[in-house]
């Protein structure tokens, strides 16, 4: 698929627990557009908040460019934490499948986050990690746009969905609100 505009931004993968392994849609589109770029934590298997969140800040002040953010599970917290406290040039971002902040026990520290751009959640009526009501409430919490993708689990690889083409129209939503040409 080809997203127009893309090239007009810097666009950071945020991966939830254990990185995204070659098969999930993540590690999927990073191969079909080379120029993505990937935070990656020290230690993909502990969910810290404050760490991730440090080095997503890190990987956001590395340049000016205006930045799409395309985040998944613990990595939509990640987002949410660094973005919403610090001044970064982001244009929008696309929070999939976002981990239950009270699973992990950061649902105090999220409650004000905000992001200063356009952003759309998309959750799934049968994830584990957190049912789509809860998504809903958390997207309205921190003032993204939601959409139920239906009954995809938790979007990830398991969930069998190749370069999970609903996802990449969902992009081209968010660059349609972000780029001023696209309207």
């Amino acid at each position: 698929m080809t997203l127009p505009y893309l090239s007009d931004y810097r666009v950071l993968v945020v991966p939830g627990l254990h990185g995204s392994g070659p098969e999930h849609w993540q590690s999927r589109w990073e191969r079909l557009y080379p120029g993505f770029q990937r935070v990656v934590q020290d230690d993909w298997s502990q969910p810290d908040l404050t760490r991730w969140a440090q080095r997503m800040t890190e990987v956001l002040s590395e340049s000016d460019q205006p930045t799409l953010i395309v985040a998944h599970s613990f990595g939509c917290l990640t987002t949410m934490q660094a973005a919403s406290h610090g001044r970064f040039d982001l244009a929008g971002a696309l929070l999939v499948a976002p981990a239950d902040p009270e699973k992990f026990g950061v649902d105090d520290i999220l409650r004000d986050a905000r992001l200063p751009c356009p952003s759309i959640v998309i959750g799934s009526s049968n994830d584990p990690w957190m049912a789509s009501n809860r998504a809903a409430y958390w997207a309205d919490i921190w003032g993204c746009g939601f959409l139920s993708a239906g009954a995809l689990g938790h979007i990830n690889a398991e969930s069998n969905l190749g370069d999970w083409e609903q996802g990449l129209r969902q992009l081209q939503t968010l660059l349609d609100m972000v780029h001023p040409s696209c309207n």
